[in-house]
């Protein structure tokens, strides 16, 4: 926070902690261009930590993930879902195999944790959850040049990949500059849809690091970007958010990421499954990408309409500076989700005023990825 507070007066609380919202000298707009054509550091810091240890701790895992966690290797990093038993979604969040025995799970809250304990205790598994939240602060380094900017401050043993090594969705542990520096963890991950990188580190230590990658990265063009700009950024890239494009009454599914429930290839029961196979087969909304045709904006929340009839609504809405048009992610009745639909957003009351958009596949933005794999 201290790192960030010397570019900006501009912070929003989010649970529990100050984030930066935008920054004075460049605004939301010139921040989401420095992530998508040079790079960006973001502060993450909120997101809720827990380590996950124990024998059992693969066991719990397993049974409280929709992703299988037993094809985990140390030094790899999967995005998953996490269900109640009818289907509905606890979080999303990504999980870090450190050792046999050791995971970190990263979601957007704290009840998180305290679903992965009860479901330990309710199954007498040898698993400890323990938060970690304090103990580890990170910010995200996104954009075309993050590799080059992290490579020059970033040092790895031998038994550790290189920043340039790093996959897609691995991890490195290393420390800054040399064997002497402070320890740190990079993960190639983010939440820009662009090449990008997460560095956590203990809070002792979150300014040096911080310094160290805006010396390097501020003569290149980098630029702290804050929540305003990384909304733009996710909804391009179409990922979601919690509470915008699901909550307990949203499945996976649902909410545009059935990707991370694979109910062919995961033999192993897990929390959820049985009501995620009927609400697979039986469908009734579908996460659609939307583009509105004129250049008015739109807010989350707003109908979507086929004539009189409701047919949806607007979960996360943008105006896409590259793109150029009003975009939007909407969950849609599947009866009318296919691309190319014409509908009409409801302001006002939903009928007094309406705006004709196209539903349209999504990401908007580089739908193969190849930015992020790149």
């Amino acid at each position: 926070h201290s790192s960030f507070a010397k570019h900006t007066r501009d912070f929003v609380e989010y649970k529990g902690f100050w984030l930066p919202n935008s920054f004075h000298d460049d605004g939301a707009i010139a921040e989401y261009w420095a992530c998508r054509e040079k790079a960006a550091i973001i502060d993450l810091s909120a997101l809720r930590k827990f380590e996950v240890t124990g024998p059992d701790a693969e066991a719990l895992l397993q049974y409280t993930m929709t992703r299988n966690i037993r094809k985990l290797s140390v030094g790899q990093v999967v995005y998953t879902a996490m269900c109640y038993e009818h289907g509905g979604m606890v979080d999303d969040g990504t999980v870090f195999r450190l050792a046999q025995d050791n995971f970190r799970w990263i979601g957007g809250d704290e009840y998180g944790g305290e679903w992965l304990r009860e479901q330990a205790e309710k199954l007498g598994l040898k698993a400890w959850v323990r938060s970690s939240t304090d103990q580890q602060h990170n910010v995200a380094v996104q954009g075309p040049l993050s590799r080059d900017i992290l490579k020059d401050v970033i040092w790895t043993r031998p038994d550790q990949p290189t920043i340039d090594e790093l996959g897609w969705f691995r991890f490195a542990i290393g420390r800054l500059h040399n064997f002497d520096g402070p320890p740190v963890l990079v993960s190639r991950t983010g939440y820009s849809g662009e090449l990008g990188y997460e560095v956590f580190c203990h809070p002792s230590n979150a300014q040096e690091i911080f310094d160290a990658i805006w010396k390097v990265g501020e003569p290149l063009g980098m630029r702290p970007a804050g929540l305003a700009a990384l909304d733009m950024l996710r909804i391009e890239a179409g990922l979601i958010f919690a509470g915008t494009e699901f909550d307990d009454q949203t499945d996976p599914f649902e909410a545009g990421i059935g990707f991370t429930v694979p109910l062919k290839s995961k033999e192993d029961d897990f929390i959820g499954r049985e009501a995620l196979s009927r609400r697979k087969e039986h469908p009734q909304k579908k996460l659609v990408g939307l583009e509105l045709h004129g250049e008015e904006t739109i807010s989350g929340g707003d109908c979507i309409h086929i004539g009189r009839a409701q047919i949806g609504e607007v979960t996360s809405p943008t105006r896409s500076p590259i793109l150029r048009k009003t975009i939007a992610l909407a969950r849609i009745d599947v009866t009318h989700a296919e691309i190319g639909t014409e509908v009409e957003v409801g302001r006002l009351d939903g009928h007094q005023k309406r705006l004709p958009a196209t539903i349209v596949a999504f990401p908007h933005y580089d739908p193969e990825k190849t930015r992020v794999r790149s």
